[in-house]
């Protein structure tokens, strides 16, 4: 273990979460198995390897799904609130563990410590969430046309849940989908990216030994490791009724071609090219705030990251001076170490990425206000910590127009009212998330119109990053147009099922159709 790894715990951590040197990345539960080759996970945060991953085999998949496909067999027909109660108990065992898989999340990612905190927490907030809707999954009853009948929906189970998730979340995005999967009857089988695989194998422990202590069969949580080809497995797969996927545009069109041939359902988060408005009426402070911790939180890599500041002339020079001021303050390094601000990013092909966007601005007629660049030194071994930049630009520049994961923040100048705003704001192919900074109130409601932002969620006075979960999470556009977490997002795990119940002694046909014998 590294020097950072032992002054902050993350060797405490592993040993808490059962991490080994070399980790089988195969589960059905309790049963661990793996016959492909090792992937390895290397810490960006001082370059150390933490730890080795086998992956999976078809023959491993294979396993995996009958072993999935016979436990949804006792695991559907099993009441939704005594669900819930195993649920409730897998949310006590991450209160339990909060502390170490936090680290790890921070360790393995990147992000800081506090952000790995907070996705744990997002991982026990769901968890309560899906407790409380074990109660309410509910359908409609309609007035049927016919006397003497009854007419209502009700949901069922769907089968087997697959989930790919990113390595932006490594943990909490499993956790939006599979605690409602698993309230809702499903069983779940799980792909972590494999830039994050140690926090799977962590997550897939704590959720094993919760189905075990509940005399539960193997199967019900599932664990997969590998590239994009282990991800074919499901997506090709009849059996498996619905992929829920998290990653890039690119890579959201191919999974949902993919399971679309087959007629299967896709639950698709992609990219998001994020905007703040901010208007003559805006509070400059809250502005600041919330655009620095949308434009450098997690190093740039949310997908609710904020990437463009739209600012009105009138206050453009007094926005961006205040902003450039932040920026000076901020502190970049360990994000183990809660004194810092920034963490790095997830690899040094990310640190490419960075470096390209920079130099195309430029190329486009840009200008760069706050310098980027890779930082080196003491600290810094990794190659993956760069400096946040800031660049005024307009958002026809196709850098603007793309997605860029990393702390790339982009100036744009608007003039007139808020609807030249927002042509600016939805002229982009993304439409995951959006805000607005304004004291007017017409303002603000003429950016939650239907005629306003097109995104899937829209702030006001908040910044485009970081979301509850009581609320569905998705976008429009390129983004997907999926929704996870909150509200009603559960009912994309079940099957809806209209059914009429006739009463009486006679088969009236609806519409007043007669056929008589």
């Amino acid at each position: 273990m590294s020097t950072v790894a032992t002054s902050f715990g993350i060797e405490e951590a592993l040993k808490q979460l059962g991490i080994k040197e070399v980790n089988k990345g195969t589960s059905t539960g309790n049963d661990w198995f793996s016959n492909g080759e090792e992937i390895a996970s290397y810490s960006p945060v001082d370059g150390n390897l933490i730890g080795k991953v086998t992956t999976t085999s078809k023959d491993d998949y294979e396993k995996v799904m009958q072993a999935a496909t016979s436990a949804f067999k006792t695991w559907r027909v099993m009441p939704a609130p005594q669900r819930g109660e195993v649920v409730r108990q897998f949310g006590e065992e991450l209160r339990r563990l909060k502390e170490p898989l936090g680290k790890l999340v921070s360790y393995e990612m990147g992000k800081s410590y506090q952000e790995g905190l907070g996705e744990v927490q997002e991982m026990i907030d769901i968890c309560d969430f899906a407790v409380g809707l074990s109660r309410q999954l509910h359908g409609l009853t309609m007035h049927s046309e016919r006397p003497g009948h009854r007419m209502y929906e009700q949901y069922h189970p769907l089968g087997v849940v697959g989930i790919i998730s990113a390595f932006n979340f490594p943990v909490a995005v499993w956790a939006w989908n599979t605690a409602l999967a698993w309230i809702c009857g499903d069983v779940c089988v799980w792909k972590p990216s494999e830039k994050a695989p140690l926090c799977g194998v962590a997550c897939q422990r704590i959720a094993a030994s919760v189905f075990k202590k509940n005399n539960l069969p193997e199967g019900i949580s599932c664990l997969i490791n590998g590239d994009y080809r282990v991800g074919e497995f499901m997506t090709t797969d009849k059996r498996i009724p619905l992929i829920s996927a998290t990653g890039s545009t690119r890579m959201g069109k191919i999974v949902g071609r993919t399971v679309g041939e087959r007629l299967g359902k896709s639950l698709l988060e992609l990219g998001g090219n994020n905007a703040i408005i901010v208007t003559p009426d805006a509070d400059i402070k809250m502005t600041v705030i919330g655009a620095v911790f949308g434009a450098v939180g997690t190093a740039g890599q949310r997908c609710t990251s904020t990437r463009r500041l739209i600012i009105h002339e009138s206050i453009y020079d007094k926005v961006k001076d205040a902003i450039v001021a932040a920026y000076g303050q901020l502190r970049i390094g360990n994000p183990l170490d809660e004194n810092n601000h920034v963490g790095p990013l997830i690899d040094t092909d990310a640190v490419k990425m960075y470096q390209q966007a920079l130099d195309k601005v430029v190329e486009e007629g840009g200008n760069i206000v706050v310098e980027g660049g890779v930082l080196q030194g003491e600290g810094y071994e990794s190659g993956c910590y760069v400096k946040p930049a800031i660049a005024e630009a307009k958002n026809n520049f196709s850098i603007v127009q793309h997605e860029t994961f990393a702390p790339v923040l982009y100036l744009l100048k608007y003039s007139g009212d808020v609807e030249n705003a927002l042509e600016i704001q939805n002229g982009v192919n993304q439409g995951l998330s959006s805000a607005i900074m304004t004291n007017n109130l017409r303002e603000a409601e003429r950016f939650l119109s239907h005629a306003g932002s097109d995104c899937g969620i829209a702030n006001v006075n908040i910044g485009t990053s970081g979301a509850e979960i009581g609320g569905a999470f998705g976008g429009e556009k390129e983004t997907g147009g999926g929704r996870e977490s909150g509200s009603d997002a559960w009912k994309i795990y079940m099957r809806r099922q209209t059914n009429t119940i006739n009463y009486t002694t006679e088969l009236p046909l609806a519409q007043g159709i007669k056929f008589d014998l």
